[in-house]
């Protein structure tokens, strides 16, 4: 425009020849652009206009009808943008305020290879991935795979924590949950089993790499066995002693703070008493409980087919633990109606892991009660999801129909538990 837009007379000539739907103010002056957006006021007081500003001083206009664009805002969004490891926002489209995201799935993910339906959605969706340049509009069964882009849209927030979920590679177990091992032991045990218990962890210390194992004595009654068990620690053996029964929880709470723990050992016993399992439930830690059979005589890992999510929430952390300890793994489908089909997906993915770790799975389908197959093996560490069905089982859950609430209470074999997305 070649006219002072700060002269009402001139503007409102201008104005008055053509029709216009949308006014633009793009000056230097803030003043004058000011001054500019009132003669179009006095002229216009509901045409839209987008007032740009360029100065370092924060502009607030209370008008519907005036859409602000921040230069300095504009400039620092698009560097960065241009910053490794930061998710694409559509600013043009819906509300413009993170709602929408794309995000590269890198090697690695947690997501990488999990079916579309099998992925906990709360306040957000898949609502398109690109795969070698080419779109692709999932249904629950779609999987996601290495490389491929994600749409997803939902609450911005939200989206934040499934980036950064998305980008967080699993790592050596017990990572991502944490990095090293502790031990509840209670003093009322019999001491034959305390010194059990303490060897099977220091062993499973030893077989995962760069861990440490912390020692947690509760209920302390035998100062001699306080001595017995000094002669353990070592640069990666620490002994730590509870003497106040009521702040046993508490001295939990402070350790995890401090020392990084990912998984945590007790006895069946232990799990159940004091409301220690809906505790252990929401630190979403795996939780590895002791059996009759010693992990050293372990041979093999069994996972019982359950729920698809849940199965393939935990399906990394099984093939990782698996190896680390050298045990083999089966996927096993144990039903009584002989309903396989259902489970195709399940299969799929963790065929699709063994590929990937290059680790072989044996996949099991019998027609048979699942908790007799499971009490006719041995030397088994049995694998299984901390699901919200565990946390809310009791010993005197047996009537119930859900097979979670039977398997623990088979002491024979050593159970790993490990948190999903529920």
């Amino acid at each position: 425009m070649n006219i002072d837009p700060t002269s009402y007379l001139r503007l409102k000539q201008v104005m008055s020849d053509k029709e216009f739907r949308v006014v633009f103010i793009v000056m230097d002056d803030k003043t004058e652009s000011l001054y500019t957006l009132k003669n179009i006021r006095m002229i216009d007081s509901k045409i839209l206009v987008v007032f740009v500003n360029n100065g370092e001083e924060e502009i607030l206009l209370e008008d519907e009808n005036v859409t602000i664009l921040d230069t300095n805002e504009i400039v620092a969004g698009n560097l960065y943008e241009k910053l490794p490891n930061v998710p694409l926002i559509a600013k043009n489209i819906g509300l413009g305020r993170g709602e929408i995201m794309e995000v590269l799935v890198p090697v690695g993910s947690s997501f990488a290879f999990r079916h579309v339906g099998a992925i906990s959605h709360r306040k957000w969706r898949v609502v398109a991935i690109y795969r070698n340049e080419k779109q692709i509009l999932p249904n629950p069964a779609t999987m996601i795979l290495p490389n491929d882009r994600l749409i997803v849209m939902g609450n911005p927030i939200v989206l934040e924590g499934v980036y950064k979920k998305i980008n967080e590679r699993q790592g050596v177990f017990p990572e991502p949950f944490g990095r090293n091992i502790y031990l509840i032991l209670d003093s009322e045990a019999k001491k034959e089993d305390i010194l059990l218990q303490v060897n099977e962890a220091v062993f499973l210390s030893n077989q995962l790499s760069k861990t440490k194992l912390y020692i947690r004595l509760i209920c302390i009654n035998n100062f001699e066995l306080i001595q017995e068990l000094r002669i353990f620690e070592n640069e990666h053996v620490s002994l730590l002693l509870s003497y106040n029964d009521e702040k046993i929880l508490q001295d939990i709470d402070y350790d995890i703070s401090q020392l990084d723990i990912g998984l945590f050992l007790l006895n069946n016993r232990l799990f159940f008493k004091k409301n220690y399992k809906e505790y252990l439930y929401d630190l979403t830690r795996p939780i590895y409980l002791f059996g009759e059979k010693s992990l050293y005589n372990i041979k093999e890992a069994v996972i019982l087919m359950g729920d698809e999510g849940e199965m393939e929430s935990l399906s990394s952390s099984v093939f990782d633990f698996s190896e680390n300890l050298g045990l083999s793994l089966s996927l096993c489908d144990y039903n009584p109606e002989g309903d396989f089909e259902d489970n195709r997906n399940i299969i799929e993915h963790y065929e699709s892991l063994s590929r990937l770790y290059n680790f072989r799975i044996t996949i099991e389908q019998k027609r048979v009660n699942p908790i007799r197959e499971l009490l006719k093996h041995e030397n088994i560490l049995h694998i299984a999801p901390f699901s919200k069905n565990i946390r809310d089982t009791s010993f005197i859950s047996y009537l119930s129909t859900e097979m979670s609430h039977y398997f623990l209470s088979i002491k024979k074999h050593p159970q790993l538990l490990i948190p999903v997305d529920n």
